[in-house]
């Protein structure tokens, strides 16, 4: 097969990123790969994640509004942030799966307080504690560049 017109090359190769970033996004994943230890068994601890931007805290999710994304439960404290959740995901869920940010920097995962959390750029980070939070928002820039080198690795070693 040979393309003479490098505009439908162009299209095809478009078309395969598109397909590709699809593929990606909904691939089956581990239940270890999203923090849903504790007592709860729901991810980050049961914790709205979507209060976080909205409330500016740390808000309990219900049992009542409550999904599946990502092999893991995830509760809502009301049906507007279970629809805002639903909407778009990757804007709310928590990087590195809800584990500890400072720990993924570092090269391993580690449960969360959810009251230790941050949003940079828009997007939710959480840590082990507040102390652990204080040491990694001392470099938060590299601490992040860090943790997004990291992940892949962490989070391959969490299946």
């Amino acid at each position: 097969m040979t393309f003479k017109e490098p505009v439908a090359l162009v299209r095809i190769l478009a078309i395969a990123t598109v397909i590709t970033i699809l593929i990606s996004d909904s691939r089956p994943v581990n239940a270890s790969e999203i923090n849903a230890a504790g007592w709860s068994g729901a991810a980050i601890g049961g914790t709205d994640p979507v209060g976080y931007f909205t409330e500016g805290r740390a808000v309990e999710g219900s049992k009542t509004f409550t999904m599946k994304w990502r092999g893991a439960a995830w509760r809502f404290a009301s049906a507007d942030n279970l629809a805002a959740f639903k909407a778009n995901p990757q804007k709310y869920a928590p990087q590195y799966g809800g584990y500890c940010a400072w720990a993924v920097s570092q090269g391993y995962s580690a449960k969360i307080d959810p009251e230790a959390w941050k949003i940079v750029d828009g997007k939710l980070y959480l840590n082990y504690s507040k102390g652990v939070q204080q040491r990694w928002q001392a470099d938060m820039a590299g601490n992040i560049a860090k943790g997004d080198a990291n992940w892949p690795k962490v989070r391959a070693s969490l299946n």
